[in-house]
C-alpha cells in the first residue's frame, strides 16, 4: 500500500502548505479508489488492518501502524455489467492496462468508467492519454449499446448511469472513513488526485455537501510527490493498563511516556540523527473498564499531572461519544501507549510558480458539449492546464486538460489557481 499511503501523506503535506488542515484525501486511479481522513494536518494510522479481507475470507492481520485508508475496486478501468436482475454494477472487475478500456482499441469489449467519460465529452478523444492515443469511439459506442439494450435505455443514459453508479460507490467509501467514524464531511476539504480524481471530485463533493475541492498540481503523479514530502517516523506501542482514577495514574503515565521517548531518541541518535530534529506525538488507547474495544486519543505533551489526567478522561468521553454516540458513567483505563517519533529530514521545498502575465484567454483550447450527468449538457470551456497560472480564475462549465489527468468543473462552480498551481474549486455556491 505504499502508493496509496504516499498520496495521503502528500495530501497532508499539501494541506499544511495551503492552510487546509482537515481534509479527505481520495486517489482515483485505473483500478481502485482509495480515501483517507486527515485531521489537524495529521494522517490517521491504524494497527487493526487486514490484507485480503473479503466477504468470504477473514484476511491476514497486520498488527503494525499503517495509514488508515479505505480502498474499493472503482477506477477508470472498472467494468460496467448487468446482473440477472437487470441491475447495473461498476467494478470491482477491471479491464486493467491490457486490453484496458474499450477506447484503447486493444481488444476490450466491456464498457468502463473511462469509456463512459469519453462518451459524455468529459475526456477529449483526440487528446486521450495526453494525445498518445486516438480513442476508439466506435468501439465505445458498441460497448455502450450492448449495455443500453440490456437495461432498455439509450446509449447516452447508459453512459450517465455508469458514472452515477461509480460516483455512488466512491461516496460510500468516503462515508466509511468519515460519517461512520463520527466525522461530518462538510467540515472537510476534498483533496482529489490520481488520473481520475479531477473527473469525479466535484460530483462527490456536491453529493456530500463538501464545501471545497482541491486538485493538486500534477495530480496524476501526486503520490510520487507525497513520497518526497515525508519525514522519518517510528511508532512505539506499549501495552500497559492504567486506571485513570487511581491516585498514582499521573505519575505512571508520565514515567512510561518519558521512558518511551528516551528509547526513541537513543535509537535515532545511534543512526546519527540530530536529536534536535526529533519531535513526538503522544497517543493513548483508552476504554471503559473491561470493554473489549478501545479508542485512541491524543495525550498531552510535557509532564502529566493530576489535572491533565482529568482532561484525558474528558477527551476520551468526547471522542468516544463522537464515534459511538454515547458515553458511560464508568471508570476509564488506558490499555496501551502509542508514541510517534518523527525525525525531520531534508525535503523538497515547494516553490511558488512564476507569473508571466498571460491572460486566462490564452489558456483556452476550445469549447465543446459536455454532459455533466446531474447538471445536464452544457457547452464547456476547455482549458490547457499547462497554460494556467497563479491568480487565474474562471467559472464552470469547464474542463481542464493535462497530459495525465482531466478536471471536470460543473456549471456555476468557481475555480481559482493558487500560488503553487493547485486548483481550488468552490462547491457551496
Amino acid at each position: 500500500e505504499s502508493g496509496p499511503a504516499s498520496g495521503v501523506w502528500g495530501a497532508a503535506a499539501l494541506g499544511r502548505l495551503i492552510g487546509e488542515l482537515d481534509a479527505i484525501a481520495i486517489d482515483i486511479g485505473g483500478t481502485t479508489a482509495k480515501c483517507s481522513l486527515i485531521t489537524g494536518g495529521q494522517v490517521k494510522l491504524n494497527t487493526d488492518y487486514y490484507i485480503g479481507r473479503t466477504e468470504t475470507s477473514g484476511g491476514y492481520p497486520v498488527m503494525i501502524p499503517v495509514v488508515d485508508l479505505v480502498e474499493i475496486g472503482q477506477g477508470g478501468g472498472s467494468i460496467a455489467w448487468v446482473d440477472e436482475f437487470r441491475r447495473l454494477h461498476v467494478g470491482p472487475q477491471s479491464a486493467g492496462a491490457v486490453p484496458g478500456p474499450v477506447s484503447y482499441g486493444l481488444g476490450g469489449t466491456e464498457a468502463t468508467t473511462t469509456d463512459a467519460n469519453l462518451a459524455l465529452g468529459c475526456i477529449n478523444p483526440h487528446y486521450f492519454c495526453g494525445g498518445t492515443i486516438e480513442a476508439d469511439m466506435e468501439a465505445v459506442a458498441r460497448a455502450l449499446d450492448k449495455l443500453a439494450v440490456a437495461l432498455n435505455i439509450s446509449r447516452q443514459e447508459a453512459a450517465r448511469s455508469i458514472i452515477r453508479v461509480a460516483n455512488n460507490n466512491m461516496v460510500n467509501a468516503i462515508k466509511l472513513i468519515s460519517v461512520n467514524r463520527g466525522h461530518d464531511p462538510r467540515d472537510f476539504t476534498l483533496i482529489a488526485f490520481g488520473g481520475g480524481g479531477g473527473m469525479h471530485a466535484c460530483a462527490l463533493a456536491r453529493e456530500l455537501n463538501i464545501k471545497k475541492v482541491i486538485i493538486p498540481k500534477q495530480s496524476s503523479v501526486f503520490s510520487a510527490w507525497g513520497m518526497l514530502m515525508t519525514d522519518l517516523r517510528r511508532d512505539y506501542l506499549l501495552t500497559q493498563i492504567v486506571e485513570l482514577s487511581a491516585p498514582e495514574a499521573a505519575a505512571q503515565l508520565d514515567r512510561d511516556l518519558r521512558q518511551l521517548e528516551e528509547k526513541a531518541l537513543q535509537e535515532y541518535i545511534a543512526e546519527g540523527i540530530d536529536p534536535a530534529r526529533v519531535h513526538f506525538l503522544r497517543y493513548g488507547r483508552c476504554r471503559y473498564q473491561n470493554q473489549e474495544h478501545s479508542v485512541e486519543i491524543v495525550l498531552p505533551d510535557g509532564e502529566i499531572t493530576a489535572g491533565q489526567v482529568k482532561a484525558i478522561r474528558q477527551r476520551f468521553d468526547t471522542d468516544y461519544q463522537r464515534e459511538y454516540t454515547y458515553t458511560l458513567d464508568a471508570p476509564v483505563e488506558l490499555v496501551a501507549y502509542h508514541l510517534v517519533a518523527i525525525a525531520e529530514v531534508d525535503k523538497l521545498k515547494p516553490e511558488k510558480l512564476p507569473i508571466t502575465g498571460r491572460k486566462i484567454e490564452d489558456a483556452i483550447k476550445m469549447q465543446r458539449e459536455v454532459d455533466y450527468v446531474e447538471a445536464g449538457i452544457h457547452r464547456a470551456t476547455i482549458y490547457n492546464g499547462d497554460a494556467l497560472e497563479p491568480g487565474m480564475s474562471f467559472v464552470g462549465p469547464a474542463v481542464i486538460e493535462e497530459a495525465g489527468a482531466t478536471t471536470v468543473i460543473p456549471p456555476g462552480l468557481p475555480c481559482q489557481v493558487d500560488d503553487y498551481g493547485n486548483y481550488h474549486i468552490r462547491t457551496n455556491q
